[in-house]
């Protein structure tokens, strides 16, 4: 149970005494004392969640306390007591960070009421705190799902700009992942606990974008009852995620570049300039330096958001990370199920493996969520993949002088043998019926050996459709 802690500091023994037994309760923790150099020391030596005080006190002001206390723990909430009311006292006592204000003599109601409103706040900031704590730990650096070295290489990204406030502008197919990389950004950021603002620049029709962005004035448009902040006004202190950036017309685009300059703008119909402070992480699937020789992309523009780039890489160039997000999700879709689904079998996890995947990791994730909900018998098997699964790719036997060839880009070898080395792995397995001993015979190592590579990989033999190690 999380008990409240409530420290009354007043001065009349009787008072005392009646707020003892009025506010001790289940799930309550009541000190009294009698001075504000008492109520100080309190505070240092036992958490203090709600300050009830007398308003004059024989050494200190009662507000004076409430201050002293909050340097303490500023997350104290504050019930001002006097027998002075006045409306002077209550903006003092506001002022001094109270949420209530009572008037001697008072109600027993009105004191008990003080206290569950307190009560309330006090469960509402430890939501919001477990809430952003469950954020943040969701968007942790270890939390990237994958150990092949394209995603290595934008986590070691990651962790080296996410605390500066340079622009960082992600390139990537769709569905690669370019969102998470931003969320990582901020929440690995000294900006975690101010917000994270995204905006989708290609889902917003253009006549509303300006003002989804910047805001409007009452009256600057037919149908602008009310004065709306814009997401850039939202994003204040924290980040804004500008989806799709290639979306944006020219128009916008000189409007989001004096924001980049400037770090101001006006609401649309306003004159008053106001100043943001605000990280921007923008995101595009598109060639952005086509874009600019083709006259539909700003080449100033460009260069402000390209300050720090990453590109995101598509599923296919990270194949070997397939069985972990393979696992991940399917993790997450069983989660409260009464009867899960496993894993899948070797078999099926070569073919999804062998796939080209041009949907990334989007198209990955909806497969896997497909064949859970439509899963029956526990293992998800081959047959129970869509047709375009069911042919396999033969390669003919070929010499490797016949069958390598080279882009003018080469290629990356060590993706290239960790894929290889994945797909032996796999087929050993499946030949061997998931008994990693006789894998590893297949495969000319020790079974340690084996049993270290599976792990490092997110394979076992579950995931295999092994029985067990």
């Amino acid at each position: 149970m999380n008990v409240l802690s409530i420290l009354v500091v007043e001065d009349d023994e009787g008072l005392q005494n009646l707020l003892r037994r009025l506010l001790s309760h289940e799930g309550r923790q009541v000190t009294v004392v009698g001075s504000g150099q008492e109520a100080i020391r309190v505070a240092r030596e036992i958490p203090v969640h709600v300050l009830m005080t007398d308003l004059k006190l024989p050494d200190i002001d009662g507000l004076d306390v409430l201050e002293r206390i909050h340097k303490i723990d500023p997350k104290v909430i504050g019930i001002v007591m006097t027998g002075y009311g006045s409306i002077d006292c209550a903006v003092r006592a506001m002022k001094a960070g109270a949420v209530d204000f009572l008037t001697k003599p008072f109600d027993n109601e009105l004191v008990v009421g003080a206290i569950k409103k307190a009560s309330e706040i006090h469960c509402r900031r430890n939501q919001i705190q477990s809430s952003r704590k469950a954020v943040r730990e969701q968007y942790q650096l270890e939390q990237f799902v994958g150990a092949s070295e394209p995603i290595r290489r934008v986590t070691e990204f990651v962790s080296q700009v996410a605390d500066c406030d340079s622009t960082v502008l992600i390139h990537g197919e769709s569905g690669t992942g370019k969102e998470l990389v931003a969320r990582m950004l901020h929440f690995n950021s000294g900006r975690k606990d101010r917000p994270l603002i995204p905006v989708n620049c290609g889902a917003i029709p253009e006549n509303l974008l300006e003002s989804e962005l910047f805001g409007h004035e009452k009256g600057a448009f037919t149908g602008a009852a009310h004065t709306r902040i814009g997401r850039f006004e939202l994003a204040h202190g924290g980040t804004i995620f500008l989806d799709e950036i290639g979306e944006l017309s020219l128009g916008l685009q000189v409007k989001l570049l004096r924001v980049l300059q400037e770090r101001s703008f006006e609401r649309v119909g306003g004159s008053k300039t106001i100043d943001v402070d605000v990280r921007v992480v923008a995101a595009t699937n598109q060639d952005l330096e086509l874009a600019v020789q083709q006259k539909r992309f700003r080449e100033d523009l460009y260069y402000r958001l390209h300050v720090i780039p990453v590109t995101v890489p598509p599923l296919r160039d990270r194949r070997s990370d397939i069985p972990q997000l393979v696992n991940h999700f399917l993790g997450r879709l069983n989660r409260g199920k009464q009867s899960p689904v496993p894993a899948c079998s070797s078999d099926t996890m070569a073919r999804l493996m062998e796939h080209h995947w041009p949907g990334n990791i989007r198209e990955l994730e909806n497969m896997i969520e497909r064949l859970v909900v439509l899963n029956r018998s526990g293992m998800i098997e081959p047959s129970d993949l869509p047709d375009r699964f069911q042919q396999r790719s033969a390669v003919p036997e070929q010499t490797a002088s016949q069958f390598i060839s080279f882009s003018e880009q080469g290629v990356n070898l060590s993706r290239e043998i960790e894929q290889f080395e994945n797909r032996l792995i796999v087929g050993a397995l499946r030949q061997a019926n998931g008994i990693t001993s006789k894998a590893a015979q297949l495969l000319q190592v020790n079974r340690t050996t084996l049993v270290e590579k599976m792990k490092r990989k997110g394979f076992d033999a579950k995931t295999q459709g092994c029985p067990a190690f």
